[in-house]
């Protein structure tokens, strides 16, 4: 009983290589006062513009509205510069994922500007980004304390106070003095093991305020 054809060998599938990573060119990072085009009272057309990324067939943008934490994403571009219309007077995020018909993706970095408002004179900051815990994790105390840390900037350069909302409820409790008007960006802080916390940070420029989305995380 001899072996049957079993047919050609299979054809391999070639690898796919890793999409490279898109350098951001414009709007600016932390760019003051991005003007827009096609500008009327509430809104304005943003261009994006970023670096061809190697092994890519496509990007997707991401823009947030840093206030609200919305969305708008442009996804299957082949090109390396689109628009967007905006409302106006509001901080966002961009950065650009680049894909291949691989499944792995590769993320930008992200960049923050604000888009002009009508008269407005002072901007106020960036809302907090949470540095340390990573939003959603689980971290271990050392000796019952843990050390929060965040990000932010003024665009208009001026100095920055900070208050930490830090509780077990959802993070929008009254907070403790000691966790009001602080000049730096980092906040240690008793916790208690098996506990899931919620965190935000109110900045403020001695003008304007921004409030950041509310955080989490949970301890070992």
């Amino acid at each position: 009983c001899g072996g049957g054809d079993t047919g050609p060998d299979p054809v391999p599938v070639p690898s796919r290589k890793t999409p490279g990573k898109s350098v951001l060119i414009n709007p600016v990072n932390a760019k003051t006062c991005e003007e827009g085009s096609n500008s009327t009272t509430t809104q304005s057309t943003v261009a994006f513009s970023w670096n061809s990324a190697a092994d890519t067939e496509s990007y997707d943008l991401k823009i947030t509205n840093l206030n609200n934490q919305e969305v708008i994403n442009q996804t299957g571009l082949t090109a390396t510069r689109t628009t967007a219309t905006l409302t106006r007077g509001i901080p966002y995020s961009w950065s650009i994922t680049s894909r291949n018909k691989g499944a792995i993706t590769t993320v930008s970095d992200t960049w923050k500007f604000y888009l002009a408002g009508v008269g407005v004179t002072n901007y106020a900051p960036f809302p907090a980004a949470a540095i340390s815990p990573l939003p959603g994790s689980a971290v271990t105390p050392i000796n019952g304390k843990i050390t929060l840390s965040w990000d932010t900037t003024d665009v208009d350069g001026g100095a920055l106070t900070h208050t930490l909302y830090f509780d077990t409820i959802d993070g929008k409790q009254l907070p403790l003095d000691a966790n009001t008007n602080l000049t730096v960006k980092t906040k240690e802080v008793t916790v208690a093991p098996k506990t899931v916390y919620y965190w935000r940070i109110i900045t403020s420029d001695g003008t304007n305020t921004a409030t950041s989305v509310v955080y989490t995380f949970k301890t070992n």
